[in-house]
């Protein structure tokens, strides 16, 4: 967190927060919703000023009780989650290795766990925090999908199908766990995140 922002933070601590003004959408990109959003339920309009993004990702954190905010100034700024609060991109590393990041510009640490739910979409643990990998990023990361060491297409198709005799890795950069199975309509409550959050529920 900014230092500004600590300091802002101590000089006005009681600052109403804000519901309902962001968003994160499920490619990781930051979204202003005014009035007329909120009302018709629209995404909002993409925030593009580089600093201004750098700013919320650099103060985008969770409370207690798993509502996400971007701390502006005094004031936290509740996020409307379109999907998981972290969102996971591959980028070029070192030697043209493909290295994992979180939406936030954060490379991700040691990987913990994985997971694919009915849809397909992949899900990643690092660092005791959980993530959803952006949909554009999942065709470079299907060969990390492995069964027996190598990439498989056919025992991937099974093991989506629900073949319990199949069992797959998620492997890159020499780290391997197991891939797990999810249901899409259990992520808030498996990764402990509010999806909405809302003043009442203060």
């Amino acid at each position: 967190m900014d230092e500004v922002v600590r300091q802002a933070m101590a000089r006005w601590p009681n600052v109403p927060h804000c519901f309902g003004w962001l968003r994160l959408d499920a490619r990781g990109g930051w979204r202003m919703r005014d009035e007329r959003a909120q009302q018709l339920d629209l995404p909002g309009d993409p925030i593009r000023h580089p600093a201004l993004l750098a700013f919320i990702d650099r103060n985008y954190d969770c409370d207690e009780t798993g509502r996400w905010y971007f701390q502006n100034g005094p004031q936290r700024v509740y996020v409307d989650l379109e999907w998981m609060p972290l969102i996971a991109r591959t980028q070029p590393g070192l030697n043209d290795a493909l290295q994992l990041v979180l939406h936030t510009g954060t490379a991700l640490p040691a990987l913990e766990a994985a997971w694919m739910d009915e849809s397909g979409r992949l899900y990643l643990q690092a660092g005791g925090q959980f993530s959803g990998v952006d949909d554009r990023d999942l065709a470079q990361l299907l060969p990390c999908l492995q069964a027996g060491g190598r990439t498989d297409e056919a025992a991937l198709m099974a093991w989506m199908e629900g073949d319990d005799s199949v069992s797959l890795q998620f492997i890159h950069d020499t780290q391997a766990v197991p891939l797990q199975r999810i249901a899409a309509a259990t992520l808030a409550s498996r990764f402990g995140f509010v999806s909405l959050p809302r003043a009442q529920q203060d």
